[in-house]
Order: C-alpha cells, then sequence, then structure tokens
C-alpha cells in the first residue's frame, strides 16, 4: 500500500491507484476529470518519483513534476505528499 499524504492528513492507497477520490474527498476542487481545466492541480512536496509520469495533458498544459493534476495522477508505490 502506498501512502498519499494531503497537508498532514495520510491516507492508504493500493499501489499503481490513483490519486483523484482522496483529493476530492480532502476538498480540492475538480471540474472536468480529464485533464483540461487544471482545477484541481496540486503541488507534490515530497515523493514526485512516486506518482505516475506526466501525461499529455499535464504537459501541454505546463505542469512538472512538482505541479500535478491530481485527476490524472497514480501512486506507484511509496510516499507522496501535496498540497493544494
Amino acid at each position: 500500500m502506498a501512502k498519499l499524504i494531503i497537508d498532514d492528513k495520510k491516507f492508504e492507497i493500493p499501489d499503481g491507484g490513483k490519486i483523484d477520490a482522496v483529493c476530492e474527498k480532502m476538498g480540492i476542487p475538480f471540474s472536468c476529470n480529464s485533464g483540461v481545466c487544471a482545477t484541481c492541480q496540486v503541488k507534490v512536496v515530497e515523493g514526485a518519483e512516486n506518482l505516475s509520469d506526466l501525461n499529455t495533458e499535464e504537459t501541454d498544459l505546463g505542469m512538472d513534476r512538482a505541479n500535478r493534476l491530481s485527476c490524472q495522477c497514480s501512486i506507484k508505490n511509496g510516499t507522496v505528499k501535496i498540497t493544494y
């Protein structure tokens, strides 16, 4: 199980699982859920290497390893700490 930390609250997510449901539960706003609107952009504080690679939607919006769209991310394993 991977660990996602959002503003010091810890959640377990299966390795390879998407992080969007937990992010939405924590109050991160979502609109399109398809990587177009960038409403769900988060800052990766630690563990960027434990997230899936940036996809086309993220690179088209100018995202990098430290700034991601939570609707597009999966957590590979390990621990990832983010903030909104």
